[in-house]
């Protein structure tokens, strides 16, 4: 059930709800858009959609040494503060997505038009949350960090009967994660358990190491891609997992290195390049005369050589088979061309054509009687 709309797909989650701040957001959104429009990659911009007032039990509110509680009620955000983020989203021409974290938060996906909907690493269980998710219909990206293989089976199954595009992103939920931590050859596992979906990677891992991992996330199969962005704004602090537009232009030509050199399609022989053909068939051995030879004559090991330079219009070891008819005369140490021999390659024109374009020019020196 794979979808288009999740092939090289990046989505780019403003990290901490860009600390609550409207302003911040727009200009996060705006200042990744360039980099957007210069890479011309599909992208997705992720925010996070939180019924803060009720998301977290009132006895807690006032807890501030507990971090992500503490997080979550400085970076509150309005409604129509969310509806201007997914306004400015699709100005710059890239997709609104959105996290919603409960339930109230899927509704607002609903009343604002988000277009793909993202399962966080820690709900990929809480079944209350997934089944008012796919109410709606919406196609859904789900990570899979610290999740077991039950958690992940479940859910593909679940999305799976109810026919809605579903995409598996590979995921370590550290942050920042360490290079040596990234467990890319989960991407094999799977696009092997998973054949029939999309699988990405969303990423932690610090700005440095970003280009590493594209190039072998991309080689393994993944397709879609994940990172949250930031930038230095009002002295908000920078989060080390969060890409500045600077590091997401590095991300992306790491993609773009990495799509050029994997080449095409993993799932059926590849077609070569002529250049290619061309350099193949100057190795290729002709076939030549070891006598003179007269036209009614059959060849024979007796009577050809192998050698090269292979020429234009000349059969190969490719094609002889023995006992091919000669209709001309033949001199000795001169090519036996298509044209001089009665065989079933000289009733296929398609083939003919092909070994009269190959090759070397003939000399005229070695031309036959």
């Amino acid at each position: 059930m794979k979808n288009n709309i999740f092939e090289d797909l990046f989505v780019l989650e403003l990290a901490n709800n860009h600390w609550g701040d409207l302003e911040r957001g727009k200009k996060i959104i705006t200042d990744f858009s360039r980099v957007v429009r210069l890479n011309n990659i599909r992208t997705a911009i992720k925010l996070q959609f939180r019924d803060v007032d009720r998301f977290i039990h009132n006895d807690f509110k006032c807890r501030d040494d507990i971090r992500y509680i503490n997080k979550t009620l400085k970076t509150k955000m309005s409604y129509d503060d969310y509806a201007i983020m997914v306004e400015t989203i699709q100005k710059v021409g890239c997709i609104p997505m959105s996290t919603p974290f409960d339930e109230t938060s899927v509704d607002i996906c609903v009343n604002l038009g988000i277009q793909i909907i993202k399962i966080a690493s820690s709900d990929i269980n809480d079944w209350r949350l997934i089944k008012k998710i796919a109410e709606t219909r919406i196609p859904v990206i789900v990570s899979t960090g610290g999740s077991s293989l039950k958690d992940v089976d479940d859910l593909v199954t679940f999305f799976d009967n109810k026919n809605i595009p579903l995409a598996i992103n590979h995921c370590v939920s550290l942050y920042p994660c360490e290079k040596h931590e990234l467990e890319l050859n989960q991407i094999d596992f799977l696009k092997k358990r998973y054949p029939n979906h999309i699988i990405g990677l969303s990423t932690h891992e610090y700005n440095e190491d970003i280009e590493h991992g594209m190039l072998i996330a991309y080689a393994k199969g993944a397709r879609t891609f994940e990172r949250h962005i930031d930038i230095d704004y009002e002295e908000k602090p920078l989060a080390l997992y969060c890409s500045t537009p600077f590091d997401l232009d590095r991300w992306i030509k790491a993609y773009h290195k990495a799509k050029a050199t994997c080449g095409q399609s993993g799932e059926q022989k590849k077609i070569p390049q002529k250049k290619e053909i061309e350099y193949l068939d100057s190795l290729v051995r002709g076939v030549y005369a070891k006598k003179d030879l007269k036209a009614g004559e059959s060849l024979t090991e007796d009577n050809v050589y192998l050698a090269i330079p292979l020429q234009k219009g000349q059969i190969s070891c490719r094609e002889l088979m023995s006992g091919e008819v000669l209709l001309n005369n033949i001199k000795k140490d001169a090519p036996i061309k298509i044209d001089d021999i009665d065989s079933p390659y000289s009733c296929d024109e398609s083939l003919k054509n092909k070994i009269h374009e190959r090759g070397l020019e003939c000399q005229q020196n070695l031309i036959h009687n």
